[in-house]
């Protein structure tokens, strides 16, 4: 007889049990949430498998008042003290963050499934409230609902009065769909732009080496942002088709320079990935969310960051080699309009 972990489940998330062959047959994509029996939920940040473990990073941790969300710092010093076994070295991408072995999940938290038993759910919060909202516009503007899905605190119903609406996309299409409906609404009038005090928040969160001016301007453009009912939500694409083969990078030297972008079809993946015309380096990666769509084809920016070389002699800048990326950024000099 299959052991279960636990008696609970939340709606929108796959409760595991013992030695399940089921577990080894579902997918990960970054945006999921996991959660172990120790009362952690991770983050997913990277899809497929690292040595039969997914990459992620700590969240949220359980205590007896309920879920925590936890700081960057925080999660790093929690794991070393009482789980150094979910602190790991990636040697793919050449850097330390967390990783959870599948057999030591209990649930998967999946934003799709979320999303769709909140639409569905007979009553709401004033969170939700916003989201059902936000969905039936989109909907009657022609999104099919089945390809997206809901993250951040909602995906695991931690969610507050202030909590922001975190939309997942899953297909490139669906993704430039929604932010075409998003541009449309909020010339309509039924969804807003971002207010001076939304922007002050959302740059203060995001503790990143520009301006407040440059920031903003960046984000304008990219209509992946945008407000309803006076709450914010944001857009983030997944690409379900993906699967890269591993390249391992060793990370080379720091660097800064400035270098036209020549391909952007890749600009708002995890890693965003810009094509460059230079005679060493072929791309920019970033790891960071602030730099997502942070330019198009045509474009000169500047970019600090750190060179990686691949087994095979290919070189890239990576903007976000740590987490927080403090002194890596990558900005517009030169724009086309």
């Amino acid at each position: 007889m299959p052991i279960r972990f636990r008696t609970a489940s939340l709606p929108g998330c796959h409760t595991f049990y013992k030695n399940s062959p089921a577990r080894f047959l579902i997918m990960f994509f970054a945006k999921d949430f996991i959660e172990t029996a120790e009362g952690l939920i991770f983050a997913v940040v990277e899809q497929g498998l690292e040595d039969g473990k997914i990459l992620c990073f700590l969240r949220y941790v359980r205590d007896s008042s309920g879920w925590k969300k936890v700081a960057t710092e925080q999660a790093n010093l929690l794991l070393q003290q009482q789980y150094p076994d979910y602190l790991h070295y990636s040697p793919v991408l050449d850097a330390h963050l967390h990783a959870v072995a599948v057999e030591r999940i209990v649930k998967h938290h999946q934003p799709k499934h979320r999303l769709q038993q909140l639409m569905q759910a007979a009553q709401h919060d004033v969170v939700e409230q916003d989201l059902f909202r936000l969905c039936q516009l989109l909907e009657q503007h022609g999104l099919d609902l089945a390809q997206i899905g809901v993250t951040g605190s909602l995906l695991v119903g931690v969610q507050n009065a202030r909590s922001d609406i975190d939309l997942v996309c899953y297909g490139r299409d669906v993704f430039h769909q929604c932010r075409a409906i998003v541009r449309r609404l909020i010339k309509q009038g039924d969804l807003q732009d971002l207010n001076d005090q939304d922007w002050q928040q959302s740059y203060e969160r995001r503790s990143c080496d520009l301006s407040f001016d440059d920031y903003v301007w960046h984000e304008r453009r990219k209509s992946n942002k945008a407000v309803i009912n006076e709450r914010k939500f944001d857009l983030n694409f997944i690409d379900r088709d993906a699967s890269p083969e591993p390249v391992v990078y060793q990370k080379c030297e720091a660097i800064t320079l400035q270098c036209r972008v020549t391909d952007d079809a890749r600009a708002f993946d995890y890693p965003a990935e810009f094509k460059i015309d230079h005679h060493r380096i072929s791309s920019i990666v970033s790891f960071t969310a602030t730099y997502t769509g942070q330019a198009v084809a045509g474009e000169t920016v500047e970019v600090s960051g750190v060179v990686e070389q691949s087994e095979q002699g290919v070189k890239r800048i990576v903007v976000g080699s740590s987490r927080e990326a403090h002194g890596e950024y990558i900005k517009v000099v030169h724009c086309l309009s």
